[in-house]
């Protein structure tokens, strides 16, 4: 999920109604398919309650026999003001609040009528909190079985489920008649066997609903059927595979997904729909579905070419993204809560009438949300632990991509001459955290200090990724992505299985040149509180003979210790790299040539991307530029309060 420009977000639109492509049945398992769904749903606007049948089919992964079974139902986290999700939130999530005055009730709530083994017997259940023990919280159940399933075998369960569905103010719910729903079904946790990521014995893996976490679940395949009034249009995970008239002025359209984590839809009259394509460049296409809010059609193709965009990118820098098709939902400007949201082969964005080309929030949140895709979908990390590894890791990838299509200088604002970068936004909102020694893998996603899940998960993981791109190339860092990729895709990886690719990469291409391994690295960057800081200290010529001797210092501000160059710019024109493997607080070089030092810089090329103060990377002997640089920062402050006033005024 998009967590900072937010409310200011997306859009999509035209008109033109096409086909939709159909499944092919039978295709090869790309996941191991542990949790399998069929689901039949309906919606009832009126009352916004949906009542669902649903079979699920489990298979145990392990070794171990289960006696209990661990369901989420995550709709409780709305049922009243003493779930943990409202306790810790306060009833609000990215600015968007509950209306406790609402006229309409504003709660949501699931409740499970039956729960059946299918050829057996009934089952009970119990509420559980495993996290933090309050017993006022109903997002997390267990259920004790009367027939153990053992190591490989598959369990089916017949369940019975109502729920309603909140006004929209976290991600779910209704706004009068669109529907955006997600998490809305009872859904199995994650059996980890004994050395699925950090577990030494074969546990349940399954969270309550936290302000500051998402989701973590099994791949499998999905049908399902919703049924909803006729003139409603529907999308969601996946490809629609038939539609059907029903009683009492309703349609069922029925939906299938195979190798995905979860099933979100949504369902509104209002609607107008744009189709296009992605052509792959190995071959075939991917259908594109803008589901956009009437007055946001004017922006359509912005959504468009960034999807394109993003689809091309990761296509040919990370790797194939395996499904036919992508949904993209505009919400309703008085549902921004539900913006800004990924799930499998399907997200939501959201907009403005009045966004302007030159502010490209539309195109930054379908690019991030597209790329969930990746990091959450094809690499289904633990977001509930371990939320950098989604949030942080496309948040570095949105940077690459903005900058590769819409410049590196440019590629979030460009408007009344100002620009700025989305990689250079992301560290600037990291090195203006209060504390930025705080490692992005600070506990469990949701035990982050107040006020530091955005910062932590997305903008320092973006940083110190850049960072990391910096030391060892571009090319590298492309062969470890893509090979965390193709190695860890349609599985469960967690930090150590990037950290130990990284380890075998670059070592093999870059020799010894950081040591054995770049444990050193990441034990400052996401383990640690390394501050970094490098500053260019003094320049000093002294003529003798017709000779200068030049001395340049550095120092190193911070506790991070990073290796660094310093290039010095001579009086001649020439210029001279000085390697630095910055670790002494400060450091003196001497440089002896026909012509004295005008000017040095450490870091030239800007590849400590972590560093949080690069206003003192640089030392001149001409006249000081300082006073345009403090200018430049009071304009972005302007341009930054101004931005959020006008998403707040939306």
């Amino acid at each position: 999920m998009k967590s900072i420009l937010f409310l200011f977000l997306l859009a999509i639109a035209m008109s033109s109604l096409a086909q939709t492509p159909t499944p092919a049945r039978g295709t090869q398992a790309l996941s191991p398919r542990l949790a399998n769904y069929q689901i039949d749903v309906t919606l009832d606007p009126a009352t916004k309650k949906l009542t669902g049948r649903e079979t699920l089919t489990w298979r145990n992964p392990s070794t171990d026999v289960i006696r209990e079974l661990r369901f989420h139902l995550y709709l409780n986290a709305f049922r009243n003001e003493r779930s943990t999700f409202m306790r810790e939130s306060g009833g609000q999530l990215r600015g968007d609040q509950i209306d406790r005055n609402a006229a309409e009730n504003p709660y949501g709530f699931i409740d499970i009528t039956s729960m059946n083994v299918r050829g057996g017997g009934a089952l009970a259940y119990a509420f559980v909190q495993p996290d933090d023990g309050n017993s006022d919280d109903r997002t997390v159940v267990r259920v004790p079985l009367d027939k153990p399933v053992g190591p490989g075998e598959t369990i089916v369960l017949d369940i019975v489920f109502k729920g309603r569905l909140p006004k929209i103010f976290a991600r779910t719910g209704f706004s009068r008649d669109y529907f955006l729903v997600g998490q809305w079904f009872p859904k199995i946790g994650v059996y980890e066997p004994a050395g699925t990521r950090y577990a030494k014995q074969g546990q349940w893996n399954c969270h309550q609903f936290h302000a500051h976490s998402e989701f973590y679940a099994d791949y499998g395949t999905y049908d399902v059927a919703i049924t909803t009034p006729k003139q409603y249009w529907v999308g969601a995970t996946g490809l629609m595979t038939g539609e059907k008239a029903g009683p009492n002025n309703t349609k069922t359209t029925r939906w299938h997904a195979d190798d995905v984590v979860d099933f979100a839809w949504t369902a509104s009259p209002h609607f107008q729909v744009v189709e296009g394509n992605w052509k792959r460049p190995s071959g075939g296409a991917v259908h594109i579905e803008l589901l956009m809010q009437p007055e946001h059609v004017h922006q359509a193709q912005r959504h468009l070419d960034a999807a394109k965009a993003a689809l091309a990118y990761f296509d040919k820098h990370l790797g194939n993204y395996p499904f036919p098709n992508l949904t993209i939902v505009d919400p309703p400007l008085d549902a921004s809560g539900s913006g800004g949201m990924e799930y499998p082969t399907f997200i939501t964005a959201g907009t403005a009438w009045f966004v302007p080309d030159g502010a490209r929030f539309p195109e930054i949140v379908t690019v991030h949300e597209f790329g969930h895709q990746y990091f959450m979908q094809l690499l289904a990390s633990n977001e509930f632990e371990e939320a950098w590894l989604d949030e942080g890791f496309n948040q570095y990838y949105e940077g690459r991509i903005m900058e590769e299509w819409y410049g590196p200088r440019s590629s979030q604002i460009d408007l009344f001459g100002f620009k700025m970068g989305d990689l250079e936004s992301s560290r600037d909102q990291y090195v203006h955290q209060d504390n930025p020694a705080i490692g992005s893998s600070f506990g469990n996603t949701w035990q982050l200090p107040e006020g530091q899940y955005g910062v932590l998960t997305y903008s320092k993981t973006a940083t110190w990724l850049r960072t990391l791109e910096g030391l060892v190339g571009r090319k590298v860092m492309d062969e470890i992505m893509q090979t965390y990729f193709i190695r860890w895709r349609f599985k469960h990886p967690n930090a150590n299985s990037f950290i130990a690719i990284v380890n075998e990469i670059v070592p093999k291409r870059l020799g010894s040149k950081y040591g054995p391994d770049m444990n050193w690295f990441f034990d400052q960057a996401l383990y640690g509180e390394a501050v970094v800081d490098y500053q260019l200290s003094r320049i000093q010529n002294r003529e003798t003979n017709g000779q200068w001797q030049s001395t340049i210092t550095a120092e190193r501000k911070g506790d991070g210790q990073m290796p660094v160059d310093i290039l010095v710019h001579f009086e001649d024109g020439k210029e001279q790299l000085l390697p630095w493997n910055g670790k002494a607080r400060r450091q003196t070089f001497t440089v002896n040539r026909k012509s004295k030092v005008l000017w040095a810089t450490v870091d030239p090329e800007q590849t400590i991307y972590m560093d949080i103060n690069l206003n003192n990377n640089s030392l001149t002997l001409e006249p000081s530029s300082a006073p345009a640089a403090k200018f430049a920062t009071k304009f972005l402050f302007w341009v930054e309060n101004w931005m959020q006033w006008l998403a707040w005024l939306a």
